[in-house]
């Protein structure tokens, strides 16, 4: 995968769960090298299973932190091997896996300011971390700490209100506050207490990076609307907390230049910059391009709506974040755990299990499905908390089943509308200028896009989303550089390739939608009430 001519680039990396990757983005915005080290396969050592330690308890769940310094090593060595031309780099940035924490000895500061060039980087900083399992975004062991933090702020709204999402067992606040429960002795030998984002911007500026604000959305400590931490948040933690996580800053800022042990072991020039590293998911808000009024709909396992919001409402579901590329607005994560299992589970039922005749069963009924209306979650769903299979017909009566093909558009225009109902509920709007930009498996199926399209009353367009984090982390690269705040971030990308238009809204779509939505959100709350009992 050498490169020949000289290319001026900018490098995007991600250190996700199960491996560290790179991508190379030139100034048309091509990708022209990519490169990846993969935990479990490449360093076996450290005896990872999808590149975590699950714990006895099934609750806790960590990752070795030098695993993550050894994979740069060998990732930035086959780099060099492959004759990659590091003196063409103008710029770097990354995204890390979000929530994740990583706690620095007293000391490590000094480690990390005298890198020597001869050496790789876990050598020298073997001795620098004061846990050496970090807890890692699966972890759920921290439910008590969750229900003290709630309790500090006045209940999970008020907290929701403040930091975007209410307590959650994998954001870092609550972990941080177990940790301190457990191991004060370990806490107090803390100097510095990072995300994986910013971890990994340390170790290429050589000092510790800031937090940006838009993964810092997601630790339950960052007051999003003043992009300050919450003193009462941070108190409910643990002690000195403030100092140990130091200032937060906007997730397009130069943090530095690239310390000089790149510069002398690898050939990165001099002037070479460092982007504010960010989480996986705004990295890859960034990488799909979303602008105001835009969704993204990740159709796999779990379905997942990625929403660029102006004015956010924050709910006890969902998650809102800084927006990582226009500081003064806000993204919004959903999550659906009911996506392609429930899919190809009705696919199997109602349409023998073939997905022509599936998407056959979608033309030939109507939109609207006549007023049938159907609930499907085979798992307990997040958004919001119902399982089992729940029908209706035009008269909103409870129905034991439905024919095949009516069955089939009542899941998927269920599944649609429970999304576009959650959405408007943190704020979202559709826009004139909405784009719905669909991912995942079932973005390959034109007729399940036509429901979402019609759905929503705004055109869906499929994009290629294989490296959309590392490829957003490269846009935001060249984002810092060109000035960040100064600059919008659509115009240092407008060279990209443009997503591909899928669907358009059907004709009466509008109105069709319009009378249904509001009977759907009805009957979701009937069904709540009836399964927890009256609502609060």
């Amino acid at each position: 995968m050498a490169e020949h001519a000289p290319r001026r680039c900018c490098l995007g990396w991600d250190f996700s769960t199960q491996q560290v990757k790179v991508v190379a983005v030139d100034a048309e915005l091509n990708v022209f090298y990519e490169e990846s080290v993969h935990f479990d396969r490449d360093l076996p050592e450290f005896g990872t299973q999808g590149g975590v330690h699950v714990h006895k308890d099934g609750l806790t769940v960590t990752s070795p932190v030098l695993m993550w310094v050894q994979a740069l090593d060998i990732i930035l060595e086959k780099m060099k091997a492959s004759g990659f031309d590091f003196s063409q780099v103008l710029a770097l940035s990354g995204a890390g896996q979000q929530h994740g924490s990583i706690y620095w000895k007293t000391g490590a500061q000094q480690a990390l300011t005298s890198l020597s060039p001869d050496l790789p980087l876990h050598q020298q900083l073997q001795d620098c971390f004061s846990i050496s399992d970090c807890p890692v975004w699966m972890d759920s062991s921290t439910t008590a700490q969750c229900r003290q933090l709630e309790a500090a702020v006045g209940g999970a709204q008020a907290l929701s209100c403040l930091t975007g999402s209410r307590a959650y067992e994998r954001f870092t606040g609550n972990q941080i506050a177990k940790i301190y429960q457990q191991n004060p002795e370990v806490y107090s030998h803390t100097e510095r207490i990072s995300l994986v984002s910013s971890f990994a911007a340390s170790l290429f500026l050589g000092s510790y990076s800031p937090i940006d604000y838009s993964d810092g959305s997601g630790m339950n400590l960052l007051q999003i609307q003043d992009k300050v931490w919450s003193q009462t948040c941070l108190g409910a933690c643990a002690p000195h907390l403030e100092e140990k996580l130091g200032p937060p800053v906007p997730s397009c800022s130069v943090v530095g230049a690239i310390s000089s042990y790149y510069i002398q072991r690898y050939g990165f020039p001099p002037g070479c910059k460092v982007v504010a590293f960010t989480g996986d998911n705004p990295a890859s808000l960034a990488g799909m391009r979303l602008e105001e009024g835009d969704i993204a709909v990740s159709l796999g396992t779990s379905d997942t709506l990625f929403l660029w919001l102006q004015e956010p409402r924050p709910a006890l579901e969902g998650h809102i974040f800084c927006n990582p590329v226009d500081s003064q607005h806000y993204m919004a994560l959903l999550c659906f755990k009911n996506g392609s299992l429930m899919r190809e589970k009705i696919r199997d039922k109602s349409a023998s299990r073939s997905w022509s005749k599936f998407s056959k069963a979608l033309q030939s009924t109507e939109m609207g499905n006549g007023g049938n209306l159907g609930f499907y979650f085979d798992v307990m769903e997040i958004t919001p908390e119902i399982i089992g299979c729940h029908r209706f017909n035009a008269e909103n009566h409870k129905v034991a089943a439905f024919p095949g093909d009516v069955e089939v558009r009542a899941l998927i225009e269920g599944q649609f509308m429970a999304k576009r109902i959650h959405a408007e509920g943190l704020g979202y709007r559709v826009m004139s200028k909405t784009k719905i930009l669909a991912t995942g498996g079932a973005s390959h199926n034109r007729d399940i896009l036509q429901v979402l399209a019609d759905v929503f009353g705004a055109p869906v367009y499929v994009i290629d989303t294989a490296n959309s984090a590392c490829v957003g982390s490269a846009y935001r690269a060249f984002h810092g550089l060109a000035g960040g705040r100064d600059v919008p971030f659509s115009e240092v990308v407008k060279l990209a390739p443009n997503p591909r238009l899928a669907a358009t809204p059907s004709l009466g779509a509008s109105q069709v939608y319009e009378a249904l939505l509001p009977q759907y959100a009805k009957l979701e709350q009937r069904i709540l009430s009836q399964t927890r009992g009256p609502l609060e």
